[in-house]
């Protein structure tokens, strides 16, 4: 895994908000494997495993360097997991089998699925999430038009 070694975030609170969502994650069971401090606006980069529903690093969105491993007990389970989130920003999954994480792919319902890679944003792609993670898209052709008041006229 490649850690960022800047983790300065824009505003002293957001880091604030940060730290009580890893602090309270630990609290109701998470374990801490890296990181969780912060110093000001930086908060380090954090890892938090055995990340259950009902903890804030689950159940709410972590916006600043924080990875929260969450345990399925199969594959279903996983996707059943996703799905539980009110947040749709984005999807990572990590396998061997690519045609059959791209055969899936519909059935999470969060703007972004990748593949073997972290979900970020790419200004050749539609970028955006669903739920309470945004509407519509920015970035690429479809980010353009959602800045755009398309008329029809009609002439008989």
């Amino acid at each position: 895994m490649k850690i960022q070694k800047s983790a300065h975030l824009q505003e002293k609170d957001l880091a604030d908000d940060l730290q009580k969502q890893v602090v309270e994650s630990v609290k109701l069971g998470a374990d801490l494997l890296l990181g969780g401090n912060q110093n000001g606006s930086y908060h380090e980069p954090t890892v938090l495993g055995n990340v259950t529903p009902g903890m804030p690093a689950f159940d709410e969105e972590t916006f600043g360097p924080l990875a929260a491993m969450i345990k399925a007990k199969e594959e279903e389970h996983a996707f059943e997991l996703s799905n539980l989130s009110s947040y749709g920003l984005g999807v990572t999954v990590c396998t061997t089998n690519i045609e059959k994480a791209v055969s899936m792919a519909d059935r999470v319902s969060d703007g972004a699925y990748f593949i073997n890679e972290l979900v970020k944003s790419d200004p050749r792609l539609p970028f955006g999430g669903t739920k309470l993670s945004g509407y519509g898209r920015e970035l690429s052709k479809d980010g353009m038009m959602e800045f755009v008041n398309r008329k029809t006229v009609y002439v008989k």
